[in-house]
């Protein structure tokens, strides 16, 4: 009898057999990882976008090192805490204020009682089709629940609502149904539901209607924080913040995240009206991560290698029109998900739509036999960071073709 439940500590590891073999890995190193019978694999998952680096970057790796050596918990205030949050703030602009915990989830549960507090009201939306952490208080609406589709009336539970992404006029209707809101929580990218952008204009207009009415907005870039530039993608895309929060890319693979916000908002802390709290918060190691990762990251060349991406996405599609099927791709160079079909999704209709479970675990099992490893899920998406150099990235696309050749055979 195994006594980790499944296996796994997180549902999002779960793997599906390939011809009778499970998937267990041994080591990572940049953009590879080799399993525990030794094999190499190309990584695309890279921990569902936990580094830009490339796995165990050797300086991020030198610097936790070192940091643990020294004592990994000393329980009081200790000189890195204010060096990562100072070089944090560097990149986010007025959100210049910053508490670290440890997972997104916390990050958004934390900015959720800033809100409150700061607005002194109770209640909060999200994007239907989002993903916002597991906490019980924002896990609802997911992608693949039945209540993503808004088919009927608003759906709410407790002091969460649901809004439509992309939809112009829903921002608007949101406030009429509930006026008092205390922030909308804006994935810039609707990433879990498939890489799904927004359109010209949205992120500004819901910023502007929700501050029209009072509201905050938190901006929840536990995913695509400094993945399109070295800050904050819902800025560059429009977004007009109060509070954000971010985690994965500011670690490389190491458990921190943070919440940012204004001066004036994060003064809750401050002045007695929020808590916060966690003996493990801003610990040494985590914040000798975050420094040296965010030293690497100012001096990458995000235009070149989003560039590089984005002729790798072209790149893959055409591997499958060379085989006779329409195949597209949404998102941006270093983050992207693949649909079966000649059309990208706009929005979370459009991506059930197409949205094929099927041809998802196909596609991972026939680029798994070409040893590249890949998130098997409908709305999964593949990462691309600064360890895929050309040569990798030529082997994955001809990975993608000869998967291309496997599932234009019936099956």
């Amino acid at each position: 009898m195994k006594h980790l439940i499944g296996g796994i500590s997180s549902a999002g590891r779960a793997l599906p057999d390939v011809a009778g073999q499970g998937f267990s890995v041994l080591r990572s190193q940049g953009p590879w990882l080799w399993d525990s019978l030794g094999e190499r694999y190309l990584d695309t998952a890279m921990g569902f976008g936990a580094t830009m680096l490339g796995h165990a970057h050797p300086q991020v790796v030198e610097a936790v090192c070192q940091a643990v050596g020294n004592g990994p918990m000393p329980s009081f205030a200790h000189a890195q805490e204010e060096q990562a949050a100072a070089a944090l703030a560097r990149f986010t602009g007025p959100l210049s204020q910053v508490v670290f915990v440890n997972t997104g989830s916390e990050a958004v549960h934390l900015a959720s009682r800033v809100a409150r507090a700061a607005t002194g009201r109770r209640q909060l939306a999200k994007f239907a089709a989002g993903y916002d952490g597991w906490f019980d208080a924002v896990a609802f609406g997911n992608a693949g629940g039945g209540d993503a589709t808004m088919a009927g009336p608003r759906p709410r539970q407790g002091d969460l609502w649901l809004l439509r992404y992309n939809d112009f006029d829903d921002a608007e209707r949101l406030f009429r149904d509930c006026p008092d809101l205390a922030a909308v929580i804006v994935e810039p990218v609707l990433a879990n539901a498939g890489c799904v952008p927004p359109a010209p204009g949205y992120l500004k207009h819901l910023s502007d209607v929700a501050h029209r009415h009072g509201a905050l907005i938190i901006l929840d870039e536990v995913l695509m924080g400094f993945r399109l530039q070295a800050g904050l993608a819902g800025t560059m895309l429009g977004a007009e913040a109060d509070i954000a929060t971010v985690g994965k890319a500011i670690g490389s693979g190491m458990p921190v995240a943070a919440v940012l916000g204004k001066p004036e908002v994060m003064a809750v802390f401050t002045d007695g009206r929020a808590t916060r709290a966690g003996t493990y918060n801003g610990a040494p190691p985590a914040c000798a991560a975050v420094i040296a990762t965010l030293a690497q990251l100012q001096q990458q060349d995000y235009p070149a290698l989003l560039a590089t991406g984005e002729t790798t996405r072209e790149r893959i599609v055409q591997a499958f029109a060379d085989h006779g099927q329409a195949v597209c791709s949404s998102g941006y160079g270093t983050v992207f998900s693949l649909w079966p079909g000649s059309q990208a999704p706009a929005n979370y209709a459009q991506a059930t739509a197409l949205a094929d479970p099927h041809w998802a675990g196909r596609l991972h099992a026939a680029l798994r036999a070409q040893k590249v490893m890949s998130m098997p899920f409908v709305y999964g998406r593949s990462y691309l960071t600064f360890a895929h150099g050309q040569a990798e990235l030529d082997t994955l696309v001809q990975a993608y073709w000869q998967a291309a050749a496997a599932l234009a055979q019936p099956g």
